[in-house]
């Protein structure tokens, strides 16, 4: 069910990022270094820059991961409520003023 707030509330999936960047990572070495010894120095600069923002992902990620379950909650911790501005959260079974359930 959409609430509204996905942009606010949204998770990623850290560890999964992980995994792909370091997939990334070998594969940008790899190319770097085929493109060098073949003679292809645009391609291997390409790879390089590739490299570069892969690393610079990782280390975002890796951050994340290691600042803990506010970057990455467990199965156990539920989404977070969304910001409703100046009003109190609404949680279950709390009524509006007119007497209504949210």
């Amino acid at each position: 069910m959409r609430t509204g707030s996905e942009p606010a509330t949204a998770r990623s999936a850290l560890r999964l990022r992980f995994w792909l960047s370091a997939w990334g990572m070998v594969w940008a070495v790899f190319g770097t270094v085929v493109f060098v010894l073949v003679g292809r120095p645009g391609w291997a600069v390409a790879c390089g820059v590739l490299f570069l923002v892969v690393a610079v992902d990782m280390s975002m990620v890796l951050r994340h991961l290691r600042q803990g379950p506010h970057w990455q909650p467990g199965r156990d911790i539920p989404p977070y409520e969304p910001d409703h501005g100046d009003r109190a959260p609404r949680g279950r079974g709390t009524r509006d003023p007119d007497g209504r359930e949210p």
